[in-house]
């Protein structure tokens, strides 16, 4: 482990019996991996190619499945080269990298759901107001504040986490995590505390905004059939994503404070990959499924697709005869 150490390098989590079960392992991560990146692919080439979902809550949406591959790929590509060369070792510098990719995907997509839930009060309360509120610009914007907060909140809370004497090399985890890095450190974490807590409040107000947007959203659809039409249609997939993230938000947070010592290793491992399996997978699955306008540009491009092979397929025979 000393050798190790002097050559910056940090040891992770051995999944349980790896020496039989590798190969199954491999084969399970790859095929998370492969569907995360084909399902968000195909949301994202709907709303893109279909000109009737090239309204802001898609766009948001569009956003929030590109934030599920970003964060995906900061664990899948390390646990998928880690099983196939049967070490489980990371770099310093690669384990900043990871703990900055996965937590800032992890918090873009709270400010994205913040976006869209006052996207969904504008659309539901002030339909009347909804595209002078929301005009191109006012999207730009929202976005890039949807980016630029977590990157800058997170890259500060890595940066202090990093930037200090390590007294142990070994991360309870399948991938590296900031309180995990914390914790290996010789010093005091009162400034890493200090800073959550500034994080805590920070991500307090986007709760605020979203609970502030149900509120009268709720209030809205007492009073019009039609707008309760709309909260079913389209707040309904962002309820489920809300408590998909904050599951997943919880599940990581236990984790991180007691998973090491007081639960079982395979609750231990479940609790961990919650974070980087579920969201991912299941963002697209509810709004594709629930979205009509959605589910219908995938059904379309998923024929069409189907068509182009099988012409392609007959172009073939008809070129060797």
């Amino acid at each position: 482990m000393d050798n190790m150490s002097n050559f910056g390098i940090l040891t992770l989590m051995v999944p349980k019996e790896s020496k039989s079960y590798r190969h199954v392992y491999f084969i399970c991560f790859l095929f998370l991996y492969v569907l995360i990146l084909s399902i968000n692919i195909r949301l994202i080439m709907a709303i893109i190619m279909e000109k009737s979902l090239h309204e802001p809550m898609y766009i948001f949406l569009g956003h929030l499945c590109i934030n599920g591959i970003y964060g995906a790929t900061g664990f899948y590509p390390k646990i998928l080269s880690d099983l196939i060369l049967d070490s489980y070792v990371i770099s310093f510098h690669m384990c900043a990298l990871q703990i900055f990719v996965i937590y800032s995907s992890l918090l873009c997509e709270f400010t994205i759901l913040t976006v869209m839930s006052y996207d969904r009060y504008v659309a539901i309360c002030k339909p009347l107001d909804y595209h002078s509120r929301l005009t191109k610009n006012t999207c730009v914007k929202l976005i890039l504040f949807s980016w630029i907060v977590p990157t800058f909140s997170v890259l500060t809370g890595t940066l202090l986490s990093n930037l200090r004497p390590f007294c142990a090399y070994h991360i309870d985890k399948l991938y590296c995590d900031n309180w995990s890095i914390v914790k290996l450190s010789c010093g005091s974490s009162f400034v890493n505390n200090v800073y959550g807590y500034i994080v805590a409040v920070i991500c307090s107000s986007f709760v605020a905004i979203i609970i502030f947007s149900y509120i009268k959203l709720i209030a809205a659809c007492k009073i019009s059939l039609e707008n309760r039409r709309k909260f079913w249609k389209t707040c309904l997939p962002h309820i489920f994503s809300l408590i998909n993230f904050s599951f997943a938000l919880l599940f990581d947070f236990m984790y991180s404070r007691y998973g090491s010592n007081d639960i079982s290793e395979s609750l231990r491992n479940f609790l961990a990959l919650e974070l980087v399996i579920v969201p991912p997978v299941f963002n697209p699955l509810i709004y594709g499924l629930n979205i009509r306008a959605v589910r219908k540009s995938v059904f379309t491009l998923c024929v069409a697709s189907k068509v182009n092979v099988s012409h392609a397929q007959k172009r073939r025979k008809h070129k060797k005869k």
